[in-house]
């Protein structure tokens, strides 16, 4: 009985002495993740050239081997009435947009993870489930996630989705730029390798922003010059060109700073080492006692 007073005691001071370690943590000692390859590579999305086929949707769930009808099932675009975002069975939709002036034919615009240069769902992933790769996917480890879903709300563009139906292992779902396979020399992800159009070019990043530059100075007419992801949020391995403001596409208007760099410092801070499980008893101590429960008299009662 001694024993188990003396660890509610510990934890309790164990968490006070926590919380002051963590305060005192050097800003400068936050990971931020290993460097960036200078040849890592990204996507170029060319809007003005998508058509809403949603081929690109059909060959992302094939490959993901997520539920899907045949590609022929595709040609349907009744979907293409309604604004949708990435699920957990589809992780990149089409959507459609009201024609620009002079226009005739409706605008498409595709939806995915943009796989951040700083990721603010990897800042916020306290077991490391999701990592910034150096090449330039940001990748997931279903058997390290413990479903806290704060990837979820750290997300500045609200793409993470998941699996609330599956009761027994539930991952987070969003696309991973076909890393698995990328890997490879002259692997192409799946969506960029379907599209008819070719309204998406795989490549170096750097050199996706020279040719993104390239396309806005050859067609100044066709293009808003604005190259979507060169800056927001501290960038981002997709990028995109339109012939309208982004947030008409819903895509919002972010600063060139990650929201990651604001919140990465604290949080690493709090939860180095063992901190955080000690302060996570020390609350629950705290929470006992403040709704007037006396654990020691509960335990001499359980003893007699």
């Amino acid at each position: 009985m001694s024993s188990r007073r003396e660890f509610l005691k510990f934890t309790g001071a164990a968490a006070g002495g926590a919380v002051a370690a963590a305060a005192g943590v050097d800003a400068a000692m936050a990971s931020t993740g290993p460097p960036l390859d200078p040849d890592r590579v990204g996507v170029l999305c060319d809007f003005t050239l998508c058509v809403g086929c949603r081929r690109c949707e059909w060959a992302c769930s094939s490959s993901n081997e997520l539920p899907h009808g045949d590609l022929a099932d595709y040609d349907d675009t009744t979907p293409l009435a309604n604004m949708r975002r990435p699920d957990a069975t589809n992780l990149t939709v089409i959507n459609r947009y009201p024609a620009s002036q002079g226009q005739v034919k409706p605008f498409h615009a595709k939806v995915n993870c943009l796989h951040c240069e700083h990721p603010a769902c990897v800042s916020a992933c306290l077991v490391q489930a999701l990592k910034k790769d150096p090449h330039g996917p940001v990748t997931y480890d279903a058997g390290a996630c413990v479903g806290c879903r704060y990837c979820m709300t750290a997300c500045p563009f609200q793409i993470p989705a998941y699996e609330y139906d599956n009761a027994f292992t539930p991952r987070v779902m969003k696309c991973s730029l076909c890393a698995e396979r990328t890997s490879e020399a002259g692997v192409m992800p799946e969506c960029v390798k379907m599209c008819p159009q070719e309204a998406m070019v795989y490549g170096r990043r750097d050199q996706l922003l020279d040719l993104a530059h390239e396309r806005i100075a050859t067609h100044p007419g066709r293009y808003l010059d604005h190259v979507y992801g060169a800056r927001e949020c501290g960038g981002t391995s997709w990028l995109y060109l339109a012939d309208r403001d982004f947030t008409e596409l819903d895509l919002p208007d972010m600063p060139d700073v990650s929201p990651a760099e604001l919140t990465e410092s604290l949080q690493h801070g709090i939860f180095k080492g063992f901190s955080g499980p000690i302060m996570l008893f020390g609350l629950i101590a705290v929470i006992m006692k403040s709704a007037g429960l006396r654990p020691d008299d509960r335990l001499e009662d359980d003893d007699e």
